[in-house]
């Protein structure tokens, strides 16, 4: 199936302008604005750029209602055209809500699924042209014999949201560590034909730099073969961007064609990265000698000189950033197309104010009604009609939620 290109689609994959590292601010400076910060917002640190709690705008009320309940770590979830709902539990069960209000569970041949540590049934994302195709595409862990992996793969559902029969494996081989650990996988579709996968480095210390490993990246592919897109960065590969640790989220900024990463750190600096073609985000674990080294920076420019700095940073703790939305409509006010980030260890929505051109954050909140209520907020995906799906990953009663701006404040 041929890339189609058009002028909106080629200022998706033009390189963006790399963020600075915060000139003029004083360490001092900066350490005074992360105190206030935690102080007012309950989230860790401010990144580059970002305002003090003074002149962040009034965050409107939210109304929140639960869609989906007894869940047990519901990983992502979807919303088709018709109003049905999707969402996936990390052992391998799809549940449905369909648009009458009934549930049920979708029969789905996953028997050679295994769920490791944070693997198991993980993205999902519908096709673009998903009321044609029924195409939706899955993010999971695969065991054959010996040999386990991670890959992506189609299904189609029927019309009635009963069934899904897969079509075929479009990536595999995503590599997998001992432990379960730094799988990723985030999957998000583009109107171009083409799919974006944030992928996690499976702790393997050389993966991240590594362009002959899919690990710590970013992958674009043709969604109908899997193949290499074309126009990639780095000819016959399926590498978007390399140097991440553990992409746990992807969106794309509307308007803008701007795509942006949410990865998550070690003991500090939680990630959201601005994607430029080719781009190294500086993760570089690797001592020479393949210990994974964790106590180096998750953007360093000493041992990635050429590594792009993060837009935003939680600092000197991490508060594990689990995905990312952009959420839309004039219910939201001052924040309308602001950048939401599902957190699990800090158990909220963090939202990020842009700058224009994308390259900063111009102020943060956490708002109560969505701060340490729920527990982990694993997923959040922003909706046509203004409102937020949110999935909560506690492993009790997991929750698929629905928040919306309420008139009141």
């Amino acid at each position: 199936m041929p890339v189609t290109q058009r002028a909106d689609v080629d200022s998706f994959f033009r390189p963006h302008p790399r963020p600075s590292h915060c000139p003029g601010q004083t360490r001092a400076r900066r350490q005074v604005a992360r105190l206030a910060l935690i102080a007012v917002y309950a989230v860790a640190a401010t990144g580059c750029g970002a305002s003090s709690p003074e002149s962040a705008p009034p965050f409107p009320a939210l109304d929140v209602v639960t869609e989906i309940g007894g869940l047990d770590h519901p990983w992502d979830v979807v919303s088709a055209p018709d109003g049905t709902l999707l969402t996936g539990e990390r052992s391998g069960r799809f549940v449905v809500k369909r648009p009458d209000g009934s549930t049920g569970v979708l029969a789905a041949d996953l028997s050679d699924l295994v769920v490791h540590g944070e693997l198991g049934l993980m993205g999902i994302a519908l096709a673009p042209d998903f009321d044609l195709t029924r195409t939706l595409y899955v993010c999971r862990t695969h065991v054959a014999g010996e040999v386990t992996d991670i890959r992506v793969q189609s299904w189609t559902v029927d019309a009635q949201w009963t069934a899904l029969t897969p079509t075929a494996v479009l990536v595999d081989g995503l590599p997998v560590s001992t432990r379960g650990r730094h799988g990723g996988c985030r999957v998000l579709p583009y109107q171009d034909g083409t799919l974006l996968i944030g992928t996690g480095d499976a702790t393997d210390a050389a993966a991240p730099q590594d362009l002959g490993s899919l690990g710590g990246k970013v992958l674009r592919i043709d969604a109908a073969t899997g193949a290499p897109a074309a126009g990639n960065p780095f000819p016959g590969s399926a590498v978007y961007t390399l140097g991440h640790r553990n992409v746990q989220g992807l969106t794309i900024r509307p308007g803008t064609g701007e795509i942006y990463a949410v990865e998550q750190g070690t003991h500090r600096d939680d990630e959201v990265n601005l994607l430029t073609p080719g781009g190294n985000y500086g993760w570089k674990p690797d001592t020479g000698d393949g210990h994974y080294d964790e106590s180096v920076p998750m953007t360093d420019p000493d041992r990635v000189p050429s590594a792009i700095a993060a837009v935003w940073s939680s600092g000197p703790s991490t508060i594990a950033t689990a995905s990312s939305a952009v959420v839309i409509g004039p219910r939201w006010g001052e924040w309308d197309n602001a950048l939401a980030v599902g957190v699990l260890k800090g158990q909220q929505v963090l939202f990020l104010q842009l700058d224009p051109a994308g390259t900063g954050v111009r102020a943060e909140s956490a708002p109560p009604e969505l701060s340490g209520r729920y527990g982990r907020i694993r997923t959040v995906a922003a909706q046509p009609d203004g409102s937020m799906l949110l999935t909560t990953d506690n492993g009790d009663d997991d929750k698929v939620l629905r928040v919306t701006p309420a008139t009141r404040r």
